[in-house]
């Protein structure tokens, strides 16, 4: 087995890797617990006669699931909004500008 050094830059790079994967996790609990409750206590809410499916009880978990995906692009597909390396291609970029 491959010896880990801490300071080395492909562990930092797996790390933070790592922290984002579990933040994102942490954020689809948060988002499903939420909304669960939500449309539950809307549920409660409703008068005899009235249905729960309506868009006014639906709006914000979709528009919450739109930056939840957004979100998870962005930690699963890193290269898909702005490319691969793209940070490193601007700092190149701004090193060589300040020459």
């Amino acid at each position: 087995m491959e010896n880990i050094d801490q300071n080395d830059l492909r562990y930092k790079e797996a790390e933070r890797r790592v922290k984002k994967i579990k933040n994102f996790y942490v954020f689809i609990f948060i988002y499903f617990a939420v909304n669960i409750f939500i449309l539950f206590v809307n549920y409660r809410e409703l008068e005899p006669g009235q249905t729960i499916w309506s868009l006014k009880y639906f709006s914000l978990p979709i528009f919450w699931g739109t930056g939840v995906v957004g979100y998870g692009m962005s930690v699963f597909l890193p290269g898909f909004v702005l490319g691969n390396n793209w940070e490193e291609k601007k700092i190149k970029e701004l090193m060589n500008k300040e020459k």
